[in-house]
């Protein structure tokens, strides 16, 4: 099974998003298999956001994603990675459509309130960043024949 990491942004934390945010990915069949909340400071923020150094949009994305404890939660199921980014949405929110979680709850772009790996290759890594392998917890569920095929 896939593994994916979800960031819940500051933005969400602000306006209490967080729970609906996770119950959305839950209801969409993922397993959690490790969460916690941090606080993010500037160098967790830089290699979080490695790709983006010397664009200019790079300081306000540390300042941002540093300026409010976030959610980190290692989402587990088939194909994760592409359910978490069609439940997310487009980054623009406005683009995003009905039913996703920033088609329905978002308002910019910057402050997009989630956060999730775009590959298998870059959940890994950044999984790495926020968890150590004895954080991550894997379990059966009941229902994960029917959600995962088994």
């Amino acid at each position: 099974m896939e593994r994916t990491l979800v960031l819940v942004k500051p933005d969400a934390m602000q306006r209490g998003l967080a729970g609906e945010i996770i119950s959305r990915l839950e209801r969409r069949g993922l397993k959690i298999v490790a969460m916690k909340l941090l606080q993010m400071d500037q160098g967790l923020a830089g290699q979080h956001y490695a790709v983006h150094k010397g664009k200019p949009f790079y300081d306000s994305l540390v300042e941002f994603i540093t300026s409010c404890p976030v959610v980190a939660v290692v989402f587990q199921g088939k194909n994760a990675v592409q359910v978490v980014r069609r439940t997310m949405g487009e980054t623009d929110p406005a683009k995003s459509p009905a039913g996703s979680i920033r088609g329905d709850l978002g308002i910019e772009v910057q402050h997009n309130l989630i956060h999730g790996s775009d590959s298998v290759e870059n959940a890994a890594k950044e999984i790495a960043l926020f968890f150590s392998n004895g954080e991550i917890v894997d379990y059966k569920r009941d229902i994960d024949k029917w959600v995962e095929g088994e």
